[in-house]
């Protein structure tokens, strides 16, 4: 990890063991990577071909946290949207509410 594309977080995973996971967007997809801890040279980073919705919404979140400061575009994010919606049919997005009328 370290390009500038990637973008990393950290959560427990399905065992309880913390991990750490990255996303790496290649051409036009994001490509998903896990280890089991965060140091260690020794450490591999395994593909996930399978990522589960809440490592898409963490990358969601970090693109939307990201254009504020301009480093993303409205694209990659509704791109991320569109392959969730893609990838989960089932999952639907909270409705934005409009707190500019208090």
């Amino acid at each position: 990890m370290g390009a500038k594309a990637d973008i990393g977080w950290t959560t427990p995973g399905d065992d309880g063991i913390k991990r750490y996971v990255y996303a790496q967007h290649i051409g036009n997809r994001w490509a998903f990577f896990e280890r089991p801890k965060r140091r260690g040279r020794d450490i591999e980073w395994i593909p996930m071909p399978d990522p589960p919705i809440a490592d898409w919404l963490e990358l969601l979140d970090a693109l939307e946290r990201g254009h504020v400061r301009r480093r993303y575009k409205p694209d990659d994010i509704a791109e991320v949207r569109k392959r969730i919606l893609e990838l989960f049919p089932e999952f639907r997005f909270p409705k934005k509410t409009d707190d500019s009328n208090d």
